[in-house]
């Protein structure tokens, strides 16, 4: 496991300039903290609840848990098998795990489920990346004949090389669209801009495009997948603060 996935599960991160106050940050973990041990007391009165696992586990990742996450994102596939294929949280939570090679299983496996939504290609990509290396991952990406939701066609471009983070902010800005929906798309573009520096091991750029991606108030309040991608850029994003090297105290 990789210094930056381990610091992860660490506690919360430093103060410095994060778009969230640290009081609020301590907020959302006790609830983070108290919905683990509500679910964990509905799994311990009813141990095959599909739901209840899914909801701890959510829980789990939120808090940085990703190995518990994942055991509950398995065990909701072993009471209902159906939902394998289409299990993207499952494969978000392989990834934080530093099982990149389930990860990348996972995003194939949607793609049988759905060959549209490119967001999964792009963890597919992450995932071989963290494996492979980027010259393989991106010589591997999934191919797409059908449109998908904007950003996604430009963002996988970047992904594959194509195209540069300006080139997909700008064509975002310029575009003739609603206040609403630009805040959309400058989420996922900075989520996923940031994350493609992370991988190039460019930590102050990735740094900078998830702390955008955190302080878009679109994601955080759209509803569950928005706001379940809000929270993964705000760990990636916390993760890279805690990697910081320490600067030396003038005592």
């Amino acid at each position: 496991m990789t210094l930056l996935i381990a610091s992860l599960a660490l506690a919360w991160g430093p103060a410095d300039d994060h778009p969230l106050p640290v009081e609020e940050r301590t907020r959302l973990a006790r609830e983070f903290d108290d919905a683990i041990a509500k679910w964990t007391k509905a799994i311990e009165e009813s141990p095959k609840d599909v739901q209840a696992h899914s909801r701890r586990g959510d829980a789990r990742f939120f808090r940085g848990e990703f190995a518990g996450a994942l055991a509950d994102y398995d065990r909701m596939n072993e009471l209902e098998p159906g939902l394998a294929p289409q299990h993207w949280r499952r494969g978000i939570a392989c990834f934080y795990a530093g099982e990149y090679g389930k990860a990348a299983a996972q995003f194939e496996a949607y793609h049988t489920h759905d060959d549209v939504d490119r967001e999964n290609g792009i963890w597919r990509f992450l995932s071989q990346a963290k494996a492979q290396g980027v010259e393989k991952a991106r010589e591997g990406l999934l191919k797409y004949k059908k449109d998908d939701r904007e950003p996604f066609p430009s963002v996988y471009r970047l992904f594959g090389g194509t195209m540069t983070p300006e080139n997909v902010l700008e064509e975002i800005r310029s575009a003739r669209i609603e206040d609403g929906e630009r805040e959309a798309r400058l989420f996922y573009a900075n989520l996923y801009i940031g994350l493609n520096w992370a991988v190039a091991s460019k930590a102050d750029r990735a740094e900078a495009s998830l702390r955008e991606a955190v302080a878009n108030r679109w994601a955080r309040e759209a509803g569950y997948g928005p706001s379940w991608m809000w929270q993964v850029g705000r760990l990636h994003y916390e993760a890279i603060l805690r990697a910081r090297p320490k600067v030396p105290s003038d005592k």
